[in-house]
């Protein structure tokens, strides 16, 4: 058996937790730049407020019915996740941390009642975290995301926890779901699926293997093993990424070059470090620059440039020099950008690297990286940069209802009045 706890309305659920005041009332959590909803309350979602929907297009809506609109606090909301995850790891051996608010558990051997290990989980989380949870429990992972979705959608019915143990609520739960809902159907097979007049995953489970194969490849096939109840897609641990980007739209456009080159020092700043943290190299490095395209009354412009490294590195110094080589090639004057990014990829572990006669990393770098990093953890973001990011030319993204990092910065914890 497998468990898939997933967070309710993560990032507007973040946000009550700190201000209680907001329960029961409509929140939206704005993308970055305040430009569209990523993350909205039920209260909101019965507004009519979509996923993704530009926050200028539904201004009147927000303001009519007293919308809480946050921006993005992406610091606490990946503080608040690792304490969930932390939590939940406390019940199983083996945990897979799906995405920032989701992860499967494997509960193999458990013989109790299960039913009660989950509402044991949800109660935990919610007195430690302030966070609600929805758990599905399910002899395949495929079973526990639609179990999940059952007791998000019938709460008062299942408490939070659903448990498919049975050939009959299997058969019952695949019925339920469109075919469009499953896991890993995305738009594309869901159309070609329709055609073949198939509107349900129990319909899906009872398609020919070749067609579902030839179709949909052996990842399709795994996908109605699983949901037939064959354990087809199995617990995976945490893979390093293969290639780590950062990129960023500016609050305002800019035809400086200086502007930019300290954006770009940025970023290359910043996957330097996402690097180092799980012990990689880069061979590769690509710079992209971008003006506004929604701004039709102005000259577009974008380009992008990819440098393959003399040798693997995760130095900061080393990759913000090549970073900036690429952006001397790509700008050009009398355009304003509004986007710039830096991503790299083509990964080697830190630990096994192919020497080259002529040419390679500078090993002075190692430890004062090493020094960089654990100062910047212990006193501060960027308590320690490089001159090329002076803070009189730092940029901050447009956040204009961001709420205190309560978790994350001591300035702005929470004080209680007695």
């Amino acid at each position: 058996m497998f468990a898939h706890i997933d967070c309710n309305n993560f990032y507007a659920s973040c946000e009550r937790v700190f201000n209680p005041a907001l329960n029961g009332k409509p929140v939206v959590v704005l993308s970055n730049n305040d430009g569209c909803a990523i993350a909205r309350s039920s209260e909101a979602k019965a507004l009519g407020i979509p996923m993704g929907a530009p926050a200028f297009k539904y201004k009147e809506i927000i303001e009519k019915n007293h919308v809480h609109v946050f921006s993005a606090n992406f610091p606490l909301y990946g503080d608040m996740s690792n304490r969930v995850m932390s939590i939940l790891g406390t019940f199983s051996p083996v945990q897979e941390i799906y995405s920032i608010d989701e992860c499967f558990l494997d509960l193999s051997g458990f013989g109790f009642d299960l039913k009660a290990y989950g509402l044991k989980m949800k109660e935990r989380v919610f007195k430690w975290t302030g966070l609600p949870i929805s758990i599905g429990i399910a002899p395949t992972k495929a079973l526990c995301k639609i179990a999940t979705r059952i007791a998000k959608k019938y709460p008062k019915q299942t408490g939070g926890v659903h448990v498919i143990d049975s050939e009959n609520l299997r058969i019952k739960a695949l019925k339920w779901l469109e075919i469009g809902d499953v896991w890993g159907v995305g738009r594309q097979y869901t159309k070609r699926l329709l055609a073949k007049n198939i509107k349900n995953a129990y319909q899906f489970t009872c398609m020919n293997d070749d067609w579902v194969k030839t179709h949909m490849s052996i990842v399709g096939l795994r996908l109605k093993y699983d949901l037939q109840g064959i354990p087809s897609i199995m617990m995976e641990d945490i893979k390093d990424k293969k290639n780590i980007a950062t990129t960023r739209t500016f609050d305002y456009n800019t035809e400086k070059y200086e502007d930019i080159k300290e954006r770009i020092v940025t970023f290359a700043t910043k996957c330097a470090e996402k690097l180092r943290k799980q012990g990689s190299c880069c061979n590769s490095i690509q710079v992209f620059i971008a003006t506004n395209f929604y701004r039709e009354d102005l000259p577009q412009y974008s380009n992008s440039i990819c440098i393959k490294l003399p040798f693997a590195t995760n130095s900061t110094f080393e990759l913000a020099e090549y970073a900036v080589m690429g952006l001397e090639q790509i700008f050009k004057k009398g355009y304003a950008y509004k986007r710039a990014g830096v991503l790299v990829m083509d990964f080697t572990p830190e630990s096994n690297q192919q020497l080259n006669l002529f040419q390679n990393r500078n090993v002075k770098h190692i430890p004062i990286m090493h020094a960089m990093d654990k100062l910047n953890r212990k006193y501060g973001h960027d308590l320690l940069r490089l001159g090329a990011q002076a803070p009189g030319r730092t940029w901050r993204m447009k956040q204009e209802k961001l709420s205190p990092h309560y978790t994350t910065n001591i300035h702005e914890v929470l004080s209680v009045k007695v």
